[in-house]
């Protein structure tokens, strides 16, 4: 009798029993990083780094322009860009700051990318049922890997030609000078395989802003049906006058409209 006394008052003491297993607390992770890991958080990533990009091509296009009127204004805003921020910082320290950014904005641009198109096959358990349902997807839409590629690989070459220099005599018989903006991009497109590379790449890059501003509409949560004839002009609009405007320049120079 008493062991049973002891055995009741030893089940009491211990409370009740449940069935539920007390899972270890996980360490939350900045908010930032979890929207990121979501498809929602990647797309923000990829139309956000897509209008900083937006922005830097017109704005290149436009600052090159001044090509056409010749050495010294040409030569007069490429050491403006130089000058940026002087004297709260050192000479070109704002310009290469902005060439990190751009940089960073263009690797989180791609990773945000391949991660989409990961989570998307892997959500899509069969791929497209007839040639038919591939044609929905417009061309620009299913280029824009190797468009994208395309590009990246002109960035490279333009930046070993007209930055670094190190590209900028081969196949010519100019050389790189230092200071000498207008002088380096002339030899540069007086050589025709430099030119055609440049103006394929832009016509690339005219494609691939073209499914660009057209989609951060809708990365953005800004669609609407009533809305998509405009949102396509815009596209258009915005892809026709960056590769316009690029394209000119080699044009000019093999033309002799530009030359030293």
């Amino acid at each position: 009798m008493k062991g049973r006394l002891q055995m009741a008052q030893a089940i009491q003491s211990r409370g009740p029993v449940t069935g539920t297993a007390v899972a270890p607390k996980r360490r939350r992770r900045f908010f930032l990083s979890d929207l990121y890991s979501t498809a929602v958080g990647k797309k923000y990533v990829m139309a956000i780094t897509g209008i900083m990009l937006l922005g830097f091509v017109f704005a290149h296009m436009v600052g090159n322009l001044k090509m056409y009127l010749g050495a010294e204004d040409f030569n007069h805003y490429a050491e403006f860009l130089r000058e940026l921020l002087v004297p709260i910082l050192p000479r070109t320290v704002a310009l290469w700051l902005l060439r990190f950014g751009l940089i960073a904005a263009v690797l989180l641009h791609i990773h945000a990318a391949y991660s989409l198109t990961v989570m998307n096959r892997k959500a899509r358990s069969v791929k497209y049922q007839s040639a038919r349902d591939y044609q929905v997807a417009s061309f620009a839409s299913r280029t824009m890997r190797a468009t994208g590629l395309i590009v990246a690989l002109f960035v490279i070459w333009h930046l070993a030609d007209l930055t670094w220099g190190t590209v900028n005599a081969v196949g010519g018989d100019g050389t790189f000078v230092r200071g000498d903006a207008y002088g380096n991009v002339v030899r540069s497109f007086e050589r025709v395989p430099v030119a055609v590379f440049y103006i394929l790449a832009n016509i690339a890059l005219g494609v691939h802003l073209f499914h660009g501003v057209w989609s951060l509409f809708q990365s953005m949560g800004w669609s609407n049906p009533r809305f998509n004839k405009w949102r396509r002009y815009l596209a258009i609009g915005f892809a026709t006058i960056i590769v316009v405007g690029n394209v000119s320049f080699p044009i000019a120079v093999l033309a002799g409209i530009v030359g030293e």
